[in-house]
């Protein structure tokens, strides 16, 4: 009896439709997909979206006179008045020649650059001409709120951390693997890129994060095609890439193959100094090294209108390792007492191995959807670390620290689309499990042996399982307002053993994550959104192994297994203004933070993870994009936040500071039909407080060509980075007893030369979907 009253209830609102218009959209002959049908009547309106083949159902509530008109990426393409009096047959023919006439006289009709939806802001890579010729990570460069560093990776303004995902299925790639993946994809193949600050219920609640979407271009051409690219790199050595991608697409089946190959070194220099009753001046001499190569396969086929199925295999392995000399002067009170020099060989092997595969179903008149994912991860990197250690005495010590590691995760989830015409809504479950074996030595050389510390090895079994489920509907209420909200529930079991040490942690918890959305688009030009969202910080793997890693005999970075997560809220006001200026202002509250915390107690030198303080965060994100003069395309950008942190724990310093950016992307076409291009950016910072550190000033300043031959099948770009070497890292910290100095320089100029060859049908569109797994980057 409940199960037939639910499905009543279900069912509702499908029964209250009771006039449908049918039809098929064309334009020249061809089909024309994903266009937005929309029926008006007074002052209601229902709306649907035309399939992959241009048909559409349209479920309208009462009979009557209705304008029916066609969206295509924001424009209107086609408006026709229609009688409906029970179920009729409308089709469309759009003339593409009329379509671009009207393109050249009006404005409208063309494609704003930046757009505002509830949850997320749409840079239309496709529209701008700088971000054209390039790879999928240089195109992330240009996007309002994304900063690409080589070194630190993919960020977003007033976020710790950042996941990509393309066409709204999660990258399953984090790390150096996610740089090559993202290298691997070619600008002219995006659409447009969406940056979400705040994501949904949907998505996983794990971290202080944002989102980027990557939407690849879609089409309906049938064959083969494929994308030939090689670069080369000059720092202070020599380094390259190279990657392929081959798609075939017909009736049934999309496939996309993507080959990638990496080799480079690079010349880095660290330095630490600590003044205090206990001080340190430590100096590193790198060389940073690593090679490898991977392979991404997807495959989707179509079982039937209704049904579809999937898979996505990335295996990637490689090599990398650094070679350091080190030297440590140590003081007291000021007074030197001894240098411990080392000299340490990094040497790690890593394979990773991502298996994903969907079913993805669409039932009833509404077209509703059930996707069902399945997820496994593994990641067994094997380390060595050999360093010699003499004092001042001429005192040796030959160390060596083998490891395996063996990281694997699982999840299964199910998500479900119902569009129903008062609100979409969407609901899902998901489970994941987390494993981490970590076997450490730490063996010394004795008498011609080595032999194993029992005291500094250890064997470290982990284990995790989370439970979620959610729900979120998204509403149009007027014209003019429209809302989102959604509430999350995660539940979690957590186990640790130091087998060595015989330590425990065992915990569970469990917390809703809500989420909401406020939008008003005043008129075409302007739109406001307000949203805010509570998310969680779990920590890494690395961050709760206890286990030591050395990098002299006194010094060592270790995890804490007591580590807990932390809890953020985030509220943000923005502003978009005729799809060329935006503005958003936030607030965030982090609760029980963690981050590593560095101690020196005579020579000893730790750094450790702990939960330690809170953090008030406010920040305004300013950005303006356009085109002077038909050749020249402007991108700036500019952030500034006040952040003050409250520390209950250590003796790390409480602070309170500023923090200024900006970034200036120009980007000059020298020819009419801009096959020839010339850009300059220019990225900064001035001197900030983040936390209890304090950055000195560090800037970008990179320039190039890039060129088009062949009748644009052939790109060829040539630019330099970090022309005035102001990419550095360094700055102070500050501790109750002590201060803090780094100044850190990673080989940030170079010079690289990339070359791609496009094959084939250039409208194939590759299949490139990829699954939700955002756990996975917990395992780097």
């Amino acid at each position: 009896m409940k199960k037939t009253v639910f499905s009543i209830i279900v069912l509702l609102p499908t029964f209250a439709f009771s006039q449908r218009i049918t039809g098929k959209i064309n334009q020249n002959g061809d089909a024309l997909s994903y266009v937005e049908v929309i029926a008006v009547k007074d002052k209601s309106k229902q709306t649907t979206i035309s399939d992959e083949k241009g048909n559409y159902t349209l479920k309208l509530l009462e009979n009557g006179n209705y304008n029916i008109k066609l969206v295509q990426d924001g424009a209107e393409i086609s408006t026709v008045d229609v009688l409906v009096n029970g179920d009729i047959k409308q089709n469309f023919f759009i003339d593409k020649k009329q379509e671009q006439q009207i393109e050249g006289v009006t404005v409208t009709a063309k494609k704003r650059l930046i757009e505002r939806k509830a949850d997320r802001l749409i840079f239309n890579i496709s529209n701008s001409i700088a971000s054209q010729g390039m790879d999928g990570v240089e195109a992330l460069s240009n996007t309002p709120q994304i900063k690409v560093d080589e070194n630190t990776g993919i960020s977003m303004v007033g976020k710790s951390g950042i996941a990509v995902m393309i066409n709204e299925r999660m990258l399953n790639l984090s790390g150096d693997e996610l740089i090559k993946y993202l290298k691997s994809i070619r600008s002219e193949n995006i659409e447009r890129i969406e940056v979400i600050t705040a994501p949904p219920a949907k998505y996983e609640a794990q971290g202080n994060s944002g989102l980027i979407n990557i939407v690849l271009k879609k089409n309906q051409n049938l064959g083969w095609n494929g994308s030939l690219t090689t670069s080369l790199l000059q720092t202070t050595y020599f380094g390259f890439s190279n990657s392929a991608s081959i798609n075939y697409q017909n009736e049934k089946l999309r496939s996309s193959l993507k080959l990638r190959q990496y080799d480079s070194q690079k010349h880095s220099y660290e330095n630490y100094k600590i003044v205090g009753a206990d001080g340190l001046a430590s100096s590193d001499d790198r060389r940073d090294f690593w090679n490898g190569a991977g392979i991404n396969l997807s495959l989707d086929y179509e079982l039937n209108k209704k049904s579809s199925i999937g898979l996505v295999y990335d295996y990637g392995f490689g090599d990398s390792g650094m070679d350091i000399t080190n030297t440590s002067d140590y003081f007291q009170n000021g007074n030197y007492t001894n240098t411990l020099s080392t000299h340490a060989e990094h040497r790690n092997k890593n394979k990773q191995n991502t298996i994903s595969a969907y079913y993805d179903i669409k039932f009833g008149k509404l077209n509703n959807k059930l996707s069902i994912t399945g997820n496994y991860f593994s990641n067994t990197p094997k380390s060595n670390i050999d360093f010699t250690t003499v004092n001042n005495l001429g005192g040796s010590f030959v160390i060596k620290t083998p490891s395996e590691l063996n990281y694997k995760i699982y999840s299964g989830q199910a998500d479900l689309t119902l569009p129903y015409t008062f609100a979409k809504t969407e609901a899902g479950i998901k489970f994941t499990n987390f494993d981490n074996d970590s076997d450490i030595k730490y063996e010394r050389l004795t008498d011609g042996n080595y032999i194993t510390d029992p005291l500094r090895s250890n064997l470290f079994k982990y284990n995790e399982k989370n439970y979620a489920a959610y729900v979120s509907m998204e509403k149009q209420l007027t014209e003019k307002w429209s809302v989102k909200a959604g509430l999350r529930y995660e539940y979690s079991m957590i186990n640790g053993n130091s087998v060595s040490s015989d330590q425990r942690t065992e915990n569970s918890y469990g917390k809703f994550f809500p989420t909401a959305y406020l939008t008003y688009k005043a008129n075409e030009n302007n739109t406001f959104n307000l949203n805010y969202s509570k998310r969680i910080n779990r920590p890494g793997f690395r961050a709760i192994n206890p286990f030591r890693w050395y990098t002299n005999i006194n010094s060592y970075y270790s995890g804490n297994p007591a580590l807990s997560p932390s809890i953020n809220h985030n509220f943000e006001l923005s502003y978009l203004y005729k799809g060329k200026f935006s503005a958003s202002a936030y607030f965030q509250r982090e609760l029980d933070a963690f981050s590593q915390v560095v101690t020196l107690e005579g020579q000893d030198k730790t750094s450790n993870f702990y939960n330690f303080f809170n953090k008030n965060s406010t920040g305004i994100s300013l950005s303006y994009s356009d085109t002077f003069f038909k050749f020249w395309e402007a991108n700036y950008s500019a952030d500034f936040s006040y952040m003050k942190t409250q520390v209950f724990a250590t003796d790390a310093a409480s602070r309170k500071g500023n923090s200024a950016s900006f970034n200036i992307q120009n980007n000059f076409s020298l020819r009419k039909d801009k096959t020839i291009q010339f850009f300059m950016n220019y990225w900064f910072r001035l001197p900030s407080s983040l936390g209890n550190t304090y950055s000195y000033y560090v800037g970008n300043f990179t320039s190039g060509i890039k060129l088009n031959m062949m009748n644009k099948d052939l790109q060829m770009n040539i630019y330099v980075s970090d022309i005035f070497r102001q990419a550095k890292s360094h700055g102070e910290i500050y501790y109750q007893d002590s201060t803090h100095y780094f100044d850190n320089y990673y080989d940030g100029r170079n010079l690289t030369v990339s070359l791609t060859y496009n094959f084939g049908n250039k409208k194939v569109k590759g299949a490139d979907r990829n699954v939700k797994f955002d756990e996975k980057n917990r395992a780097n």
